[in-house]
């Protein structure tokens, strides 16, 4: 098999033709959508983490941070709650969050109502990186679906919304990760 994508991999077709020889009772449509999928999943990623790491933060701070916004103003958390929004561990998470207080993105504060608990707190600092972030995103991401016109993104829109739905349904516990990112 030839390496036409220029990355160490066969072409899909490539991968696809080596399957259905190996497994006869393969359906090429499936695995041509499962595997582009899949792939473009994962140089999504690469792409992603290469403007973290420009913007001198890791994927896994930028996880932490976007968790944050989501949460709303003020944009605080509990790490026991953060923990469990990124699939990881308290200690994983704990080791995550010192390395962010230490670099000004997050503050851990005792909360005034409840002294035993720690409140996650994203700083203007942090709340810039995540919108430095999103603006590097935004462009990626429109030159990825610059080909596509408005009703194509639509439609590609509601059917990847319901394989993931098909997904969470089939696994609900899957939303986590299966190892921590540090």
């Amino acid at each position: 098999m030839g390496d036409t994508s220029g990355l160490g991999e066969p072409t899909l077709e490539e991968q696809i033709a080596a399957y259905q020889r190996e497994f006869q009772d393969l359906d090429p449509q499936v695995e041509k959508i499962v595997n582009a999928l899949a792939r473009l999943n994962r140089r999504m990623n690469v792409a992603y983490g290469r403007q973290t790491a420009e913007l001198g933060i890791t994927s896994a701070d930028w996880e932490v941070l976007k968790a944050l916004v989501l949460s709303g103003a003020p944009y605080r958390m509990g790490p026991s709650d953060l923990a469990k929004r990124l699939g990881l561990t308290p200690a994983a998470m704990t080791h995550r969050i010192d390395r962010m207080v230490a670099e000004g993105l997050v503050t851990r504060d005792r909360d005034e109502t409840n002294r035993v608990r720690v409140i996650v707190e994203l700083t203007p600092a942090g709340r810039e990186k995540w919108q430095e972030a999103m603006r590097m995103a935004t462009v990626f991401e429109g030159d990825l679906l610059q080909d596509l016109d408005p009703d194509e993104r639509a439609t590609l829109g509601e059917v990847l919304t319901r394989l993931l739905r098909r997904v969470e349904d089939a696994q609900p516990d899957a939303g986590g990760r299966l190892t921590d990112l540090d």
